[in-house]
């Protein structure tokens, strides 16, 4: 019985919060280190410093614009505006701007010929616009031969 009253007696031994308390401290000095290195570019950045010359982007080489008349289309009865007014830039490689130039009178026929043949509702629908660039673009492609204009630039569509 003498044991049973020294076992109560006794305060039950605790666990030092030491250990916890320094890998805390540490896990905090380690994860901050880690962010400043990585943030400053010793990690992952080569360490070096970058120069506004390595950021300026290059000369634009290989780029040409071609120009195309206005085209002024008249739209039927049933739609809301009378006319519609056209005009756009080709985005051509530089080598064949001198050959598409020679095809303009092509292209616009193209795409007066397409412009008028659609539906007035599409080209009143303001969210119809990528569709109908898109179209024009191809069918200017196909009669440019592929690989000389890029980008059919729309300056000018509006209805009145």
């Amino acid at each position: 019985m003498a044991l049973a009253e020294a076992a109560l007696e006794e305060p039950p031994k605790r666990r030092s919060k030491k250990p916890l308390l320094i890998g805390l401290i540490l896990a905090l000095l380690l994860g901050g280190g880690g962010f400043y290195a990585t943030f400053s570019g010793l990690i992952l950045g080569g360490g070096t410093e970058k120069t506004e010359e390595e950021h300026a982007p290059g000369p634009l080489t290989g780029i040409a614009f071609v120009p195309l008349e206005t085209i002024v289309i008249s739209l039927g009865s049933d739609s809301g505006s009378e006319h519609l007014r056209f005009t756009a830039q080709l985005e051509v490689v530089s080598a064949a701007a001198g050959d598409v130039a020679t095809l303009t009178p092509r292209i616009l026929d193209v795409i007066n010929s397409y412009l008028r043949a659609i539906d007035t509702a599409s080209i009143e629908d303001p969210h119809a616009m990528a569709r109908l660039r898109a179209q024009m673009l191809r069918r200017i492609q196909v009669v440019t031969g592929e690989g000389r204009v890029r980008d059919l630039l729309i300056t000018e569509f509006v209805l009145n």
